[in-house]
């Protein structure tokens, strides 16, 4: 899902755009159904970001800045799960084998994400399924390296 399908789906959510460059290398904000993006990013880390904050809205309780604070680190790490399912997840990987992408670039570039999300999502997946998973007639292997097949 592109960037701007993703402000199309989640219209409900006061979406903008504006130099956040001086908080701290901030990308993304979410406060109360508003979230604000860096305006200084690619469509695809905007897009990266965007689900970020759109998971941070459908998981998170309160202020979570500090992320020395390990209730905010879960928490932070629950918007990204979010973040990888609404960019990525299972059916994503096998669209893009199906589509021909043989290397995490081109599955990034098919999939619209930058290619450190999709690695840090593989390590996700890999950590919540182990070494393979299955889906409908597809097994989706993360170790040693990413592969799918289908199964008949």
């Amino acid at each position: 899902m592109t960037y701007e399908e993703l402000q199309l789906q989640y219209d409900d959510l006061f979406i903008m755009e504006t130099d956040l460059s001086k908080i701290n290398g901030l990308k993304g904000l979410y406060y109360d159904s508003c979230i604000a993006i860096d305006k200084n990013m690619t469509q695809s880390e905007k897009g990266c970001v965007l689900a970020e904050e759109i998971g941070h809205h459908l998981t998170s309780i309160g202020d979570i800045l500090d992320q020395k604070i390990q209730d905010n680190q879960k928490q932070e790490y629950r918007a990204r799960k979010v973040a990888y399912d609404i960019k990525i997840g299972l059916v994503g990987i096998i669209n893009a084998f199906e589509a021909g992408c043989k290397d995490v670039y081109q599955i990034a570039e098919f999939l619209d994400v930058t290619k450190d999300f999709f690695e840090d999502a593989l390590s996700c997946y890999k950590s919540k399924y182990g070494i393979y998973t299955k889906l409908d007639n597809y097994i989706i292997y993360f170790y040693p390296t990413l592969n799918v097949g289908k199964i008949f």
